[in-house]
C-alpha cells in the first residue's frame, strides 16, 4: 500500500500558537485555501480510498481531497489527535506557567509512555495509530489511500517507519497541510516523502 500521510489545514489554534489536542474546531480561512492547494496536488492521485480523523479540522480537509475523486472520506477513529486534557487551547508560555516541568518530562522515554496530559499517553497515540494504518495496508493491498490526522499522530507514526525511538519524535517537523508519503510492504515500510508543502508555494495564499 502507498501511503498519503496528510496533516490537516490551519485552524485558528494553530495560527495563534496554542496547544491542540482533541478540541473539535474548524479550519480557519486561510486553513480551507490549504485544503483547496491539497486538493490540486493529490487530484491525479488513484487514491482507492480517503481517511479521516473524526475531527472537524480533518473532515474538512479529506472533502476537499476527495472532491476530484468522487469519494466520501471515510472516518477512522485511530487517526484522531492525541488526548491532551487541561491543556487545550493553552499558549506553551501558560503550560510551562500553570504545569512546571510538565513539557521537560514528557520529552523523556518515561514521558512518552504515561498519560501525563489527558487520558492516553504519546506511546498509545503511537500504536493506536499503527494499527489503523496495519488494517488501511491489509485491507488494501497494492492500492494507494489517503489518511488525513493530525501532528501528534504523523509525529509517532514517522518515528515507528524511521526506527527512531518515540522520545525524539520533536526531531521532526510535519507542517499543517503537509504531506507524507509511506510505502508499506510486508518486509519494511519505507518513508518516501516527508513533510513535502510544495503545494502550498503557488498561487494566492491570502
Amino acid at each position: 500500500m502507498l501511503l498519503y500521510l496528510v496533516r490537516h489545514g490551519e485552524t485558528e489554534a494553530n495560527r495563534k500558537g496554542l496547544a491542540l489536542g482533541q478540541a473539535d474546531i474548524p479550519l480557519n480561512e486561510h486553513g480551507l485555501w490549504q485544503a483547496g492547494r491539497l486538493a490540486v496536488a493529490l487530484a491525479a492521485q488513484p487514491f482507492a480510498a480517503i481517511y479521516t480523523s473524526p475531527l472537524k479540522r480533518a473532515q474538512e480537509t479529506a472533502e476537499a481531497i476527495a472532491g476530484p475523486h468522487g469519494l466520501s472520506p471515510t472516518i477512522e477513529p485511530g487517526l484522531i489527535e492525541m488526548d491532551i486534557g487541561d491543556l487545550d487551547g493553552l499558549t506553551f508560555a501558560e503550560v510551562r506557567e500553570r504545569f512546571p516541568g510538565l513539557l521537560e518530562k514528557w520529552a523523556t522515554p518515561e514521558g512518552q509512555a504515561t498519560t501525563l496530559f489527558g487520558s492516553e499517553s504519546l506511546a498509545g497515540v503511537q500504536e493506536r495509530a499503527w494499527r489503523a494504518l496495519e488494517a488501511m495496508a491489509s485491507r488494501h493491498g497494492d492500492e494507494t489511500v489517503c489518511a488525513v490526522t493530525h501532528n501528534f499522530v504523523i509525529l509517532s507514526v514517522l518515528v515507528r517507519a524511521l526506527g527512531i525511538e518515540l522520545s525524539h519524535f520533536r526531531r521532526l517537523r510535519h507542517g499543517v497541510a503537509a504531506i507524507s508519503v509511506l510505502e508499506f510492504r510486508e518486509e519494511r515500510v519505507r518513508v518516501r516523502r516527508l513533510n513535502d508543502t510544495c503545494h502550498l508555494e503557488t498561487g494566492d495564499n491570502h
